[in-house]
């Protein structure tokens, strides 16, 4: 093998030169943070972006594991708008940030991996941390590139900067991965920009292609999966259509929500659908992927750049956006949507707690013994013990448009569907795959990225027990003054979700305890403590109101759930 080129009298690290220019390039278009993981093999970049966080030009995140850096980039990115950079070494490392990587796909979330290698001569040899990274993300990254070890040649810092812009273009619509080796020196003497300013946030040149005009009629529903956005919600409007809207689209809010849809899908409403128009990606029920299967139910998916069609009977039209011609009859209108909504009321009132809120007039009576039974009702209220559907409930009514909602892939997601009434606040969730992992990273993203735009708000975790433990790595992260990030873990002591599926009734119950619930004996307590998190317990309604009004910054609250 031809040895590699000696370093250039010029450059004492073409590594360090090189990763320069590359990260230079990167926040000149847009990039404004970068997060890693430590290691020797990426040194140029880390220490690079150390410099460049030292002048105020981008934000850098540290974390120790890989995996917590990947969903803490997909929260900055999801927030902020921008493609997030996350730096890591070779070997393993790569290898850890594919959860996130996937996520990323399913939902076109633009990170940009830049993964430290070892340079030609070294791989295919057994060198210690080397193993096949070209490649390694498969069809998951929009783009994938194998950049050589730099020399020190002539042009290197220009290719460098070409790459950055390219990176920054393919992560409009999902990751990217840009695989990078260096030889020794793997760092040196790090000259930056001190001038260097962060560019605008980049921008799809892309062009709707085809736009399917539509006209209001009485058989049309608006479907909003996760990450629909306000979209759906006023084309509900325009086409005089009930709203199913999911409690992650973005667009749970306004008079066409119906928030029992499940239930009216069942019965005769759900039954006269015959057009049903979906926006985002549904994940949270079984009635509605039944009603796009339907044969008699015309299919219409707006499709969402850089994510895989949601098309659950191969029968959908699909197009790239939808116009309204015309205005819907408002006696329709009354007819149509007002039939879905108030049947969905009529669930709800008839699902609603035995024990409702007292009547607020009894407290002014001039009956002493009215008063009283007011005071003992209230009390009774307050000492309740927490249930499923009371904390969902009171989470979403402690959640106002300045905060931050992020709910884990657990059975909660699904109870907080099913029950709590529209409302336009910032509700977000890993529902590209809706995976269990990297709840609380990706959380810590958010409210990062959220504090550096100027939120004064909470970024609150609605999880289940398991999931926090999945991703328990991300509590012991120092996080800097301002933040606001509380974590609600509904404990239930295992995977209870499970015990929805058939599998639950046809198994034997040991087995099914041991392999599907996984019950555990973690001290939540103890896990906040180690990450210096302030802790609550809450049993009843008051503690629990107490607790999602705290005061501390970084807030741990443990909700004692039955199985």
């Amino acid at each position: 093998m031809t040895p590699p080129p000696t370093p250039s009298a010029e450059t004492a690290s073409p590594a360090s030169a090189a990763a320069g220019a590359l990260l230079d390039e990167l926040v000149r278009r847009g990039v404004a943070d970068i997060v890693l993981s430590p290691g020797s093999r990426s040194q140029a970049l880390a220490l690079t972006a150390a410099a460049l966080a030292r002048t105020g030009a981008v934000s850098l995140h540290v974390r120790i594991d890989e995996r917590v850096a990947g969903f803490t980039a997909l929260g900055l990115a999801v927030e902020s708008g921008r493609p997030v950079a996350i730096i890591c070494t070779s070997g393993t490392a790569v290898a850890n940030l594919h959860p996130a990587v996937l996520e990323a796909h399913h939902s076109g979330v633009g990170i940009i991996v830049l993964s430290a290698d070892r340079p030609a001569e070294l791989r295919g040899i057994g060198a210690n941390q080397t193993t096949q990274q070209p490649g390694i993300f498969g069809d998951l990254v929009r783009a994938d590139w194998d950049v050589p070890a730099p020399t020190g040649a002539p042009g290197e810092l220009d290719d460098a900067r070409e790459l950055a812009v390219l990176a920054v273009r393919a992560s409009l619509d999902g990751p990217v991965h840009v695989n990078l080796a260096y030889r020794e020196p793997l760092s040196g003497p790090i000259s930056i920009d001190t001038g260097l300013a962060l560019g605008e946030p980049p921008v799809s040149d892309a062009v709707a292609a085809t736009v399917l005009d539509l006209h209001p009629d009485d058989a049309t529903v608006v479907i909003a999966g996760h990450g629909a956005g306000p979209r759906a919600e006023q084309l509900a409007v325009d086409l005089g259509a009930p709203l199913i809207a999911e409690v992650s689209s973005g667009a749970r809010f306004g008079r066409h929500a119906v928030v029992a849809y499940r239930d009216v899908l069942r019965g005769p409403h759900g039954e006269a659908v015959g057009r049903a128009i979906v926006l985002g990606h549904p994940t949270l029920s079984r009635e509605v992927p039944q009603l796009l299967e339907r044969g008699d139910v015309d299919v219409i998916v707006v499709r969402t750049p850089g994510v895989e069609d949601y098309n659950p009977g191969r029968r959908a039209r699909v197009v790239d956006d939808v116009r309204v011609l015309g205005t819907p009859d408002p006696a329709v209108v009354r007819r149509w949507v007002g039939g879905w909504v108030s049947m969905s009321r009529a669930v709800l009132e008839s699902d609603a707690p035995d024990d409702p809120a007292p009547d607020l007039s009894l407290a002014v009576s001039s009956d002493r013994g009215v008063r009283a039974a007011f005071a003992q009702a209230e009390l009774a209220v307050l000492r309740a013990p927490i249930d499923r559907r009371m904390l969902a409930r009171a989470l979403w009514a402690s959640t106002w448009p300045h905060d931050r909602l992020v709910l884990a892939a657990s059975r909660l997601i699904r109870v907080a569907d099913a029950i709590v009434p529209g409302k336009a606040i910032r509700v977000h969730a890993n529902r590209g795959l809706a995976g269990i992992d990297g709840t609380i990273s990706t959380a810590t993203g958010i409210a990062l990225a959220a504090a550096r735009d100027g939120s004064t708000g909470t970024t609150r975790v609605l999880a289940g027990d398991l999931a926090v433990l999945h991703d328990a790595g991300a509590l012991l992260v120092p996080l800097p003054e301002g933040i606001r990030l509380h974590v609600i873990v509904g404990n239930d002591g295992g995977g209870t979700i499970f015990d929805a599926l058939e599998v639950a009734q046809t198994a034997d119950p040991d087995d099914f305890a041991t392999v599907m619930r996984t019950p555990h004996r973690a001290d939540f307590a103890s896990l906040a403590a180690a990450g210096g998190w302030a802790y609550r317990r809450a049993t009843t309604r008051a503690e629990l109101d107490d607790a999602l009004t705290a005061p501390e910054s970084l807030l741990l609250v443990e909700v004692p759930l039955e199985p």
